[in-house]
């Protein structure tokens, strides 16, 4: 016979672990010894995961042996209580740690039973164990954030067809004007990518489920791809401003507008490429924290994660930088150009506001918010990020119309003297 229940202390919190007396009776000799280490893994720098996005209560990790031989398929599973005090909107684990060449956390043969102080697991076998707490959301909020982004994206992608039409309609009345031509091939790509990555979203969220795995990998491919499109264009906004306002060479540069297309469009396909070589897609679970599914995509799996960091957040972060750098240098040039006297007529203060909006929407700000998310326990900056997204389509067709309509031939003229004085001015100054 052995002991039913060890008690253990770390840092002044009591923890529970209670073996059930199949452990001791399977067991050739009367007597074992019974082992429970607690470690703190932040000193060891032990059990880590390349690809872990949860972190450790209290970096811990507790083990816990008896005799010399291997314990599972436990019948009576063994029983850990943590104790712990209030937690946030996490997702609660009791994941043992497998040895290599597997590695890493797995749930495989536990169960977890979260609570407000305590979480108990329970395991048909001995191993490491300890509690991970990833981000999640409550269901409410998860169910709402996804009606929203779903209803924001038929949204969106009308106002970006009512965008590119428009688009068309004005290079069709100025096919004279190359400089506006170019501008407007640049917006209507732009739109096009956003366009597509709304489109993705809805036959991702409407088609994951249940699909062939094949199939989700390409699907999840597919919504990468028109991700970092939309994210590559809005990169080509912020160099083709620099370009206009700063260098002023656009205009001058051999099929330019094609050549920022075979960027804005090959480019994310040569990194989905390679991605999907090393088979970074396929189906994605979003959890709430009883670890209910509310979402099945079809996206780059939990463990390629540093596929999507590098790819996703690394790719926009620098993108980002470098347009707020463009935006500043193009506010000040303006603001110097009017200063001048260059920009003749009565300019309203709510107009210069709304189109210096409208820039900064277009050089993709509004995909900043989801730095301030810090995974998915914001709730209030997952709401901003996933309408601001989703109106993004809208604040530029906005911004389209106000800046070229309806006074169109005098916004026209007013931009083609400011690049024309632009000209004239570096000229002089070589």
């Amino acid at each position: 016979q052995g002991p039913s229940m060890l008690n253990m202390t770390e840092k002044g919190k009591a923890g529970k672990i209670q073996l059930p007396r199949e452990i001791f009776q399977s067991l050739s000799s009367w007597t074992a010894r019974v082992v429970v280490t607690v470690l703190n893994i932040r000193q060891l720098g032990m059990f880590e995961e390349v690809n872990q996005t949860g972190r450790l209560l209290d970096d811990t990790v507790v083990g816990i042996t008896v005799g010399e031989t291997s314990i599972s398929g436990l019948r009576d599973p063994v029983q850990l209580t943590f104790t712990h005090g209030q937690l946030p909107h996490v997702s609660q684990l009791c994941p043992p740690f497998i040895s290599p060449p597997a590695g890493g956390w797995s749930s495989s043969g536990c169960v977890t039973q979260p609570g407000d102080k305590r979480t108990v697991c329970s395991c048909d076998h001995l191993s490491f164990f300890t509690l991970l707490l990833s981000p999640a959301l409550d269901r409410s909020t998860a169910q709402t954030l996804v009606a929203v982004a779903t209803t924001g994206c038929g949204v969106a992608m009308a106002f970006s067809i009512f965008t590119i039409a428009f688009c068309i309609f004005l290079r069709c009345r100025f096919r004279f004007e190359e400089t506006l031509r170019i501008n407007l091939g640049l917006h209507m790509n732009l739109m096009a990518s956003l366009l597509l990555l709304n489109l993705a979203f809805l036959l991702n969220s409407g088609l994951s489920d249940g699909i062939q795995p094949w199939t989700c990998k390409v699907l999840g491919g597919f919504t990468h791809y028109c991700l970092l499109c939309c994210f590559t264009w809005t990169a080509l906004e912020g160099c083709h401003f620099y370009l206009l306002f700063v260098k002023v060479l656009g205009t001058y540069i051999h099929h330019y507008l094609v050549k920022l297309c075979l960027v804005g469009w090959g480019f994310p396909a040569l990194v989905v490429g390679v991605a999907g070589i090393i088979g970074s897609y396929g189906e994605y679970h979003i959890q709430t924290t009883d670890h209910q599914i509310i979402a099945h995509l079809c996206w780059i799996t939990s463990k390629r994660l540093l596929v999507h960091y590098i790819t996703n957040c690394g790719y926009f972060g620098f993108i980002f930088l470098f347009n707020m750098a463009v935006f500043g240098v193009v506010t000040q040039k303006s603001c110097c150009l009017q200063g001048t006297a260059v920009v003749r007529g009565d300019r309203k203060t709510w107009k210069v506001a709304l189109v210096a909006m409208g820039l900064f929407c277009l050089l993709g700000a509004t995909w900043a918010v989801v730095f301030l998310t810090h995974g998915t326990s914001s709730a209030p900056m997952l709401y901003l990020f996933t309408i601001l997204n989703s109106l993004q389509g809208i604040f530029i067709f906005i911004w389209l119309v106000v800046l070229y309509y309806p006074k169109t031939k005098e916004t026209t003229g007013s931009l083609s003297h400011i690049i024309r004085h632009d000209k004239t001015a570096t000229v002089s100054q070589d």
